[in-house]
C-alpha cells in the first residue's frame, strides 16, 4: 500500500516537471522576443488548472454520474475525498490536466495574447478536457465502456490536444511573413535540455498510469524507454535520407514523437513492440509536420504533426499489438494479431469522436474569445515581441 502511494506521488511529481521541461523545449524553438511568452504559456497551466480542477474539473472528470458522457459535482473541492489513495490519484492526474493544455501553446507560438491564452486555458480544462477524460477513464465513460484502451493518454491528452491545438491555430492565422519566412530557433540547447526532462518525466507519466508498483508499471518503463530509443533513431535515418544531415532539432523530435505514440500503449504490450511503435512514430510524423505546408495552416512549433498524429498512430497500432500475456497480471482485450478484432475498431472511434469533439468546441471557444477580447496581438506587436508587449521583459539583457 504505501509503496504504491509513494510511486504514484513520485510520478506526479514527474509529471510535473515536465512542465517547465515543455517550456525549455517549446521556449528554445521560438525566437529570442518570444522566449519568456512561451516559458509563460506553459507555466501558467501549473497556475490557472489546479484552481479549476480541484474546484470542479476533477468531479466533471471523474465524478459517478452514472452517465456515459461527463461526471457529476459529488466531489466538488474533493468532498470526500480523504484518504491517501485517493488524494495521491487525484494529484498525479491534476498533473495531467496541467500538461494538457500546455502542449496546445507551440502551436500558437509568436502571436496568441496572454491574456486570452489566461482565459483560453481554464475553459478549456472544463469543456474539452474534463469531459474527455471521463469518456475514457470515468466511471460509466463510454470510451472505457465500449471498451478501447488508453493506457496513458494517448487520446485522452495527445489526439485531444492535437486537435485543440489545430483549431486554435487555424482561428489565429498564420504568422506575419509565413511561410516564406521561417524563424529559426534561437536557443538549440533549450530543446534538448527541455527533450530530456520531457522523456525522465515520461516514465512518470507511463509508468505511474500503473497507479501502483506493479509489474504493469515495469513494462510500461521499460516500453518508454524502448520506444523513445527507437523513435529518435528512425527520426534520424529518415532525416539523413532526405537532408543528408541529422539534426539537433530532429533529434528531440524522434523521442517526444515516440514517447507520444507509446503512451496509449505502455502498460498493454509487448517490449519487443514497443520498437514498432516508436519507429513508426518518428517516421511517420517526419513526413506529417510537412502537412502544414501543404493545407496552410500555420502549426508554429509542429503540435499538430507530433501529437495529434503520434497519438494517432499509437492509438490505432494498439488495436494491432494489445497483448494481454504480455504485460504482468494483464486483464484487457487483445488486439489483431494476437485474436482480438474489435479493439481496432473501437480504437479508431474513440480516437475519431475525440478528435471532432475537441477541434469543434476548441474552434467555438476560440471564436468567441476572438469576438470579446481577440486573440492574436497587433501586427506592430508581433514585430517588437510579444516579451515587452505582454511581459514587459526580456528573456537576455547585454549590458
Amino acid at each position: 500500500m504505501e509503496g504504491n502511494t509513494a510511486w504514484i506521488l513520485t510520478s506526479a511529481a514527474m509529471v510535473l516537471f515536465m512542465v517547465p521541461g515543455l517550456a525549455l523545449f517549446y521556449g528554445g524553438m521560438v525566437r529570442t522576443k518570444n522566449a519568456l511568452n512561451m516559458l509563460n504559456m506553459n507555466m501558467w497551466c501549473l497556475g490557472a488548472v489546479p484552481v479549476v480542477w480541484v474546484l470542479v474539473g476533477w468531479s466533471l472528470a471523474s465524478g459517478d454520474s452514472g452517465r456515459s458522457w461527463l461526471g457529476d459535482l459529488s466531489i466538488v473541492g474533493l468532498k470526500g475525498v480523504h484518504d491517501v489513495e485517493g488524494l495521491a490519484t487525484f494529484a498525479f492526474l491534476m498533473t495531467f490536466a496541467c500538461i494538457a493544455p500546455a502542449l496546445i501553446s507551440g502551436a500558437v507560438a509568436d502571436r496568441m495574447k496572454f491574456s486570452a491564452w489566461m482565459i483560453f486555458v481554464p475553459i478549456w480544462s472544463l469543456a474539452v478536457y474534463a469531459p474527455v477524460v471521463y469518456w475514457v477513464y470515468g466511471p460509466k465513460g463510454w470510451i472505457l465502456d465500449l471498451p478501447a484502451l488508453d493506457f496513458a493518454g494517448g487520446t485522452a491528452i495527445h489526439v485531444n490536444a492535437g486537435a485543440a491545438a489545430l483549431a486554435l491555430a487555424i482561428v489565429l492565422g498564420k504568422r506575419s511573413g509565413w511561410p516564406q519566412n521561417r524563424p529559426a530557433p534561437h536557443n538549440i540547447p533549450f530543446v534538448m535540455l527541455g527533450a530530456g526532462i520531457l522523456w525522465f518525466g515520461w516514465f512518470g507519466f507511463n509508468a505511474g498510469s500503473a497507479l501502483g508498483a506493479n509489474g504493469a508499471a515495469a513494462q510500461a518503463f521499460v516500453n518508454t524507454f524502448v520506444a523513445g530509443a527507437a523513435g529518435m533513431v528512425s527520426w534520424l535515418i529518415i532525416e539523413v535520407i532526405k537532408t543528408g544531415k541529422a539534426s539537433t532539432i530532429g533529434m528531440a523530435s524522434g523521442v517526444v514523437a515516440a514517447l507520444v505514440a507509446i503512451t496509449p500503449a505502455a502498460g498493454f504490450v509487448g517490449t519487443m513492440h514497443s520498437f514498432v511503435f516508436g519507429a513508426a512514430a518518428g517516421v511517420i510524423c517526419f513526413f506529417a509536420i510537412q502537412a502544414k505546408f501543404r493545407f496552410g495552416f500555420d502549426d508554429s512549433l509542429d503540435v499538430v504533426g507530433i501529437h495529434l498524429v503520434g497519438g494517432i498512430v499509437g492509438g490505432i497500432l494498439l488495436g494491432f499489438f494489445a497483448d494481454s500475456s504480455a504485460v504482468p497480471g494483464g486483464n484487457f482485450i487483445d488486439g489483431v494479431f494476437f485474436g482480438g478484432g474489435i479493439l481496432l475498431w473501437n480504437q479508431v472511434l474513440s480516437i475519431g469522436v475525440v478528435l471532432t469533439y475537441s477541434f469543434v468546441v476548441t474552434f467555438a471557444i476560440a471564436k468567441f474569445l476572438d469576438s470579446v477580447m481577440g486573440l492574436r496581438v497587433s501586427e506592430e506587436t508581433e514585430l517588437m515581441g510579444l516579451d515587452q508587449s505582454d511581459h514587459g521583459e526580456a528573456a537576455y539583457v547585454i549590458e
